[in-house]
């Protein structure tokens, strides 16, 4: 085959540094992640960017995001499904926190993780 193709899809998780509430604590992205990238070079620059917005459209100069991520795959086949996922958490996390969520994602990608860890 003389050409790489892919489409690959992406649920993105990471937090604020130490959870502060600026938005929120968390976010959820989703993205279609191209051929040429890496998921922690793209996290790193989304991180970066975001950081720099945040600081300059909001001046909360103190802003950080927690050094980790959690990065999941979505089935094209689930795109739908987890769109409106992504767009009723304000919604969601009135009952579920965002440590217990994270952890339900770990648990049901099998992901083994070490708690002491998980939460810079």
């Amino acid at each position: 085959m003389p050409q790489s193709l892919a489409q690959v899809y992406l649920h993105l998780v990471f937090s604020t540094k130490n959870r502060t509430p600026f938005v929120e604590d968390h976010v959820h992205l989703l993205v279609r992640f191209g051929r040429t990238v890496t998921i922690a070079n793209l996290i790193k620059e989304l991180k970066r960017t975001s950081s720099i917005w945040i600081k300059d459209e909001f001046g909360i100069n103190a802003f950080e995001w927690q050094s980790g991520y959690g990065a999941f795959s979505i089935s094209p086949a689930h795109l739908q499904i987890f769109v409106k996922y992504i767009k009723n958490q304000e919604e969601h996390h009135k009952k579920v926190s965002f440590q217990d969520e994270f952890r339900r994602l770990l648990k049901k990608y099998q992901i083994e993780y070490d708690e002491r860890y998980v939460w810079d």
